[in-house]
């Protein structure tokens, strides 16, 4: 197709029209249906392709050129422009680093577009969202959009339960600090999240292992540890558990909830993933509203910079976890959450979520390709629990890795007693498809060698 002949196709998009132009052209930019310097057609003659007004044209190119799709070159016409690729962060050695677990990063170039234009929109907030403190635990406006957020999984949910914190982190150890004293005892899964072990280890608490199956949590060792002592809390992750990719069926969550009501111990919900996975069952504080502390950040369902979590909390407990958000972070930072409602107001929350999605469903698929028999996997997530096959150990296996280039985390992050011999891989931290599929390639290679062999020792 000669590129002066191009037509967008609009087909049912919503929205107004110069939008869905601006859209249109994006797409097929990114599909390489237009390519680099190609000429598109004059404003006049897409107009009366489109049987539409000049002046929507006119607003579609001027939005395109905004996103920096287009540029138009005095006397010749309006073309396609070159794309500036930014320049690479170098890493170590050439080091492909899949020990931190973060969300892939997407090719929508227009998305991204809107996501920065987003941060520009926020100057009609005024000064007062740069120059002003707010008040702990959030604002009431960014409440009720977490509330709106918080909803879909939680449908009982208020404003006045729910409150704004600065990152998992930030949530964790204001939760902690108001149902615990050092010294304490806190139940949490045998393997369980580095950031959790982090902040009960600041706040000098003992932890007790509880074990796991292939669906999580087994609510028998829970019911042990309450018999045999006095846990002041339960922290876990129900859905897509970090680092297992396990996901708790609805029965066992049940289950876990009522004895937590029995033995009156408070659970702590980290529920980071569970905007990645539609179908998973209700979360624990949907079933127990009473006794359940649920963290939702939104580092891996959106944008780890963001650093917001949103804590819904049992009725009557929210003005003492606000002044547990003071004494330890004042507040969450007024612009990223800001940034976040507005994100979740105008919906690009969702799109970004689902390009999250689809993302790491290509990952994933490229993992099952070649290591599908040692790994275990969850749709919508984007880390990897691996297995090491015998006669390799962890150890070797992530000390050979990184030598070729390639970090991954051996199990020891993780546990809280005895560790497995196991790894994980997060497949959303490499740059591209490709350089997760030499990863991958890289990592069978490895596996189909005994370790000696593979180790060059002089």
């Amino acid at each position: 197709m000669a590129a002066t002949s191009w037509i967008p196709k609009l087909g049912s998009r919503g929205g107004p029209i110069y939008l869905a132009i601006a859209d249109a052209l994006a797409a097929d930019i990114a599909s390489g249906q237009l390519t680099e310097g190609a000429r598109l057609p004059t404003q006049r003659r897409l107009a009366d392709d489109l049987e539409i007004d000049f002046t929507t044209v006119s607003r579609a190119y001027a939005e395109a050129q905004s996103r920096g799709l287009i540029e138009g070159r005095v006397g010749q016409g309006t073309y396609v422009k070159a794309r500036r690729n930014a320049p690479a962060r170098a890493q170590p050695s050439g080091l492909v680093d899949m020990s931190m677990n973060l969300p892939p990063r997407f090719q929508n170039r227009s998305l991204t577009h809107r996501m920065w234009e987003t941060v520009r929109d926020l100057e009609d907030q005024g000064l007062d969202l740069l120059m002003r403190y707010q008040e702990p635990g959030g604002i009431i406006e960014d409440r009720m959009i977490a509330t709106s957020w918080l909803s879909r999984r939680l449908p009982d949910a208020a404003p006045d339960r729910v409150l704004v914190a600065a990152g998992a982190q930030g949530a964790l150890n204001a939760v902690l600090s108001v149902l615990t004293e050092p010294g304490d005892t806190v139940c949490a899964e045998q393997l369980t999240y580095p950031g959790f072990r982090s902040v009960a280890s600041h706040l000098k608490l003992k932890l007790v292992p509880l074990e796991m199956d292939e669906h999580g949590l087994l609510p028998k060792a829970f019911e042990r540890a309450c018999q045999n002592g006095e846990p002041k809390a339960l922290y876990c992750m129900p859905t897509l558990h970090n680092p297992t990719t396990r996901t708790m069926p609805l029965a066992r969550r049940r289950e876990l909830v009522e004895l937590a009501r029995l033995h009156d111990v408070p659970v702590i919900e980290d529920d980071a993933y569970s905007a990645l996975v539609p179908d998973a069952p209700p979360p624990l504080a949907a079933l127990a509203p009473d006794i359940v502390y649920h963290v939702a950040s939104l580092s891996k369902c959106l944008s780890p910079a963001l650093r917001v979590a949103y804590i819904a909390v049992p009725e009557g407990r929210s003005l003492r976890l606000a002044s547990a958000i003071r004494a330890s972070a004042s507040m969450v930072s007024p612009l990223t959450s800001a940034v976040a409602s507005r994100w979740i107001e105008n919906g690009l929350a969702d799109m970004v979520r689902d390009e999250i999605i689809r993302e790491s469903a290509e990952r994933l698929q490229v993992l099952n390709a070649t290591l599908h028999k040692y790994a275990e996997t969850s749709s919508g997530g984007f880390h990897v629990w691996m297995h090491v096959p015998k006669p390799w150990t962890r150890g070797e296996l992530v000390s050979r890795l990184r030598s070729v280039g390639v970090a991954v985390v051996a199990s020891d992050a993780f546990a809280v007693s005895s560790s497995p011999e196991a790894i994980r891989i997060g497949l959303g931290a490499p740059e591209s498809l490709e350089e997760v599929k030499r990863s991958m390639e890289v990592l069978a290679d490895l596996l189909s060698q005994q370790p000696a062999i593979s180790t060059m020792v002089v």
